[in-house]
């Protein structure tokens, strides 16, 4: 009988793990992340070299993926869910395959002088990856992808010059709004 009920407990908690939404997407974490991205659109416009616009966006990147991540995980060991439940790793198998493109992207793109079209991609494939893992999470997570793929269209036939304006726009201005709303609406 014991075993038989062990089995069932095991049971019904992986059908709820993987019915749970991923609601350790920070809130906060954004808007830090969004504060830090207008700096470097600052930063990047001013580069007087394709590298040195690459490089200022590359290191906002290490920085944004650091805060990111640790405002993630204090989210998560403050409201006693677990990161790596089903939904985390379907969040994160979802959000992956959408930013490694991106990357592997951008070194062709860089090459070929297209950095507005780098710009693009990264606003495009952002949101695609916030898309897809939003899948498993909160409502508001796909939304704002939705508002990423669509700006990164936007910079697509903007002029080639205007590059660090959507840039901004996005992982500054979206960064900022949405990060206020899920922290106001799911608990920082």
């Amino acid at each position: 009988m014991t075993d038989h009920a062990l089995e069932n407990l095991q049971y019904i908690r992986s059908a709820m793990e993987r019915a749970t939404s991923f609601t350790a997407v920070p809130g906060l974490g954004g808007m830090i992340m969004g504060a830090t991205a207008l700096p470097a659109a600052w930063l990047a416009a001013r580069q007087p070299t394709p590298l040195g616009w690459l490089t200022v966006w590359l290191t906002e990147l290490v920085l944004a993926v650091a805060i990111g991540s640790l405002a993630m995980i204090h989210k998560a060991n403050r409201s006693g869910a677990p990161i790596w439940n089903e939904a985390g790793r379907k969040f994160v198998l979802s959000f992956a395959p959408p930013i490694l493109a991106g990357a592997l992207l951008t070194w062709p793109l860089y090459h070929a002088g297209l950095l507005h079209t780098v710009a693009a991609a990264w606003l495009m494939l952002y949101g695609v990856a916030v898309i897809a893992g939003g899948a498993f999470s909160v409502r508001i997570v796909p939304a704002m992808g939705i508002a990423y793929f669509a700006l990164g269209v936007i910079t697509l036939i903007a002029p080639p010059g205007l590059r660090d304006l959507p840039l901004a726009a996005g992982f500054g201005g979206l960064h900022l709004v949405f990060g206020f709303w899920i922290y106001r609406r799911y608990g920082g």
